[in-house]
């Protein structure tokens, strides 16, 4: 008797791209939960030489607030701040509202951030709107070649649809790099991902 043909059709782009964050989102949990607690504070504490070399002094750089399991933003932003380079986070003024990003005055004051719609922290409501010239973005999944899977929700989609001209970084664990990815037309190759022990190059 021969092997078994699985006649069910192939899944579309979004619903395979639905089952590979439910699968790289428990990857993801597994390899944090694995990490001791200092260790978790060490790494990515500061972007490697090749790419603070793309963010050169003077410029506003683009991270994010992590939430969960995301690879920590947080020290890229202080050791920019350090080095002369004007921080800016993601901004919602609702759910249904688009993503904008607003200036950080002071990334080792969190005082100066507050719950946003979709439970991460961002600016106050007062702080400048800005267009970052570089944006850091997070990322559930990546590919060597700078392909890039989201939480779902499109908004860096959307912002860097807008933006074609501001460079994009991914920021992950080693454990987020996928094989392959299903790809659609709006989906935007990374500049580069950066993780705990490589830079990978995408539109560089």
């Amino acid at each position: 008797m021969g092997p078994t043909v699985d006649s069910s059709p192939p899944l579309s782009p979004p619903s395979e791209k639905s089952v590979l964050r439910k699968m790289h989102r428990a990857a993801r949990a597994e390899h944090v939960a694995s990490l001791p607690q200092g260790m978790r504070a060490l790494v990515l504490n500061r972007p490697p030489a090749p790419v603070a070399e793309m963010m050169p002094e003077g410029l506003t750089i683009g991270l994010y607030a992590p939430v969960g399991d995301e690879a920590p933003a947080f020290g890229w932003a202080r050791w920019l701040s350090e080095h002369d380079r004007r921080i800016a986070l993601p901004w919602f003024a609702a759910k249904d509202s688009a993503m904008e990003f607003r200036e950080w005055g002071n990334p080792f004051d969190e005082e100066q951030l507050t719950i946003g719609p979709w439970g991460a922290l961002q600016p106050l409501a007062d702080a400048k709107p800005v267009v970052p010239a570089i944006v850091v973005v997070p990322l559930i999944a990546f590919t060597a070649e700078g392909h890039r899977l989201g939480q779902g929700g499109g908004h860096y989609d959307r912002w860097l649809e807008a933006n074609p001209d501001v460079p994009a970084i991914g920021l992950a664990w080693d454990c987020q790099l996928a094989d392959s990815l299903p790809v659609e037309p709006h989906d935007r190759i990374l500049d580069a991902i950066v993780t705990p022990t490589r830079i990978y190059e995408g539109e560089i």
